[in-house]
């Protein structure tokens, strides 16, 4: 058995890039919080979503037997209200936007974790975990609710460096001892969905459910936390003081937090603030791939900008990696690399050696705190020195063997990132498909205007056919006479 690949990665806790040593050698126990499930997921979501996705996928690439748990919360004060607003039950709106969810999630090419809990159905482990607190005189109850008591927790605040007489719970109901006091449950109250407990009828707060379901599912020590930058406090905080209260023991041993996707403005996206674009609906306009490569463009600590011309700009950057593909697949012959290379001169040189090199320097910027955008950087490198060979006139019938190695190359970065994993053809199919209509374009238009200007070609009218051409290339159509006929893509 092969031992997997040693990486670094940053840990919120220690503020410093540390070296990762798991609690089983070999394995990754990864907990994620997900989504509340009130509303579509949008773009700003996307960030986690991707990112961690892309994060599990390359552990086990390599190597690793990677537990990756993220969770559903459904039982929640957003997902009530927005139900009572609608006449519907909190839980059938609950079930309706986790089966969204899915399939937004499987459309955007993402892999289901390993384990998807909900609170609805966690509620012996959470209840069991609020009864350990009090046992161990670290909650209370109150009128029905119990309530964390941060006083007695010492370490509280070693996450986000939250000073315990600073901090304030949101929760503000009466009978707390503490403002920085935080629910564990939360007394019934109508209209809201209950269940029985040994405190009377009621329902979880909302941050000893990732607990509970984390340490129910990996043990009551994990090896990495993961979730948005905006949920270190009180959120993670408030996890990690419920947990370690309960066991006595570490919780996780590293918090790894995703930058935010922000607006010009400063603000991030959310929904409460009215700036939001779902992922279905970017998904009717961009193939997948674009969308992913614009969650990963960055480093995922990093704030992601975004603009009305994000993911257009995504989408470019995704094709000139493509039509690197596509000139490296038409490129012929059968001599060693090396000796392409040193007959073709600098450009086929440089293209061979950073062919050769591309894996071992993905890695290296994989496995430093999964940087991303040093991996997308290395591909557009060898996008550019392909091209760059491609130009020379002996390219085409020789060099092949080197466009082998970079297409090999292309694929460990399909397998590490899950990306330039489809076909050239495939890749400007879904192209056409999506963006069409958003240039306010048809394939029947499209179509109409290379057969008149065939027609035109054909009749020796080479006035019309310049002028038809001309008018596709305003429109943002791309013509290509092949000796197969006339192709055309979309101006990227």
């Amino acid at each position: 058995m092969s031992v997997p690949a040693p990486f670094n990665i940053y840990n919120t806790l220690s503020k410093k890039v540390e070296p990762f040593t798991p609690l089983n050698e070999g394995e990754v126990k990864l907990y994620v919080c997900g989504m509340t499930v009130y509303d579509h997921i949008h773009i700003g979501h996307g960030r986690a979503m991707v990112v961690f996705d892309a994060f599990a996928r390359y552990l086990k690439h390599r190597g690793w037997k990677v537990t990756f748990v993220r969770n559903f919360t459904d039982v929640d004060d957003k997902i009530i209200k927005r139900a009572l607003e609608r006449s519907e039950a909190p839980m059938d709106l609950a079930e309706r936007y986790i089966e969204a969810f899915h399939r937004d999630t499987d459309a955007l090419g993402l892999s289901r974790p390993e384990l998807e809990p909900r609170v609805s159905t966690s509620m012996p482990a959470i209840i069991d975990m609020i009864q350990k607190l009090i046992d161990r005189d670290h909650a209370y109850v109150s009128d029905g609710s119990v309530w964390f008591s941060v006083k007695n927790f010492a370490e509280y605040g070693k996450l986000s460096r939250q000073k315990v007489d600073e901090a304030l719970s949101a929760d503000e109901e009466m009978g707390k001892r503490h403002p920085a006091d935080f629910a564990l449950w939360k007394a019934a109250k109508p209209n809201e969905p209950t269940w029985e407990s040994p405190w009377g009828a009621g329902r979880p707060g909302w941050h000893i459910e990732c607990s509970a379901m984390a340490c129910e599912h990996l043990g009551e020590e994990i090896d990495i936390h993961g979730g948005g930058l905006d949920l270190v406090f009180p959120h993670h905080e408030n996890e990690i003081a419920q947990s370690e209260a309960a066991s006595a023991k570490p919780f996780a041993r590293y918090w790894m937090h995703n930058g935010l996707l922000t607006m010009k403005s400063g603000q991030k996206m959310g929904k409460s603030l009215g700036n939001v674009i779902n992922i279905h609906e970017a998904l009717d306009q961009f193939p997948a791939e674009a969308i992913r490569l614009y969650l990963l463009q960055h480093h995922y600590r990093t704030a992601l900008p975004w603009s009305d011309q994000a993911l257009i700009e995504s989408l470019a950057m995704l094709a000139r990696l493509y039509e690197a593909k596509e000139v490296a697949s038409q490129m012929k012959g059968e001599e060693k690399p090396e000796q392409v290379a040193q007959s073709l001169g600098e450009d086929a040189q440089k293209a061979l050696e950073l062919a050769q090199s591309f894996q071992e320097r993905l890695y290296a910027c994989l496995d430093d705190d999964f940087n991303t955008a040093n991996a997308l950087a290395l591909a557009f490198e060898l996008a550019r020195a392909i091209n760059r060979f491609s130009a020379h006139k002996k390219a085409k019938k020789r060099g092949g063997p080197i466009a082998q190695l970079a297409l090999q190359a292309f694929a460990h970065f399909s397998e590490a990132l899950n990306l330039l994993g489809t076909s050239s053809e495939d890749f400007q199919a879904e192209v056409k498909q999506k963006r069409l209509s958003a240039m306010g374009l048809s394939a029947e238009q499209v179509e109409g205007l290379i057969a008149q200007r065939t027609q035109a070609r054909a009749d020796k009218d080479w006035a019309l056919s310049d002028q038809l051409r001309d008018e596709l290339d305003t429109l943002g159509v791309v013509i290509m006479d092949t000796s197969e006929g006339v192709q055309w893509r979309l101006k990227l």
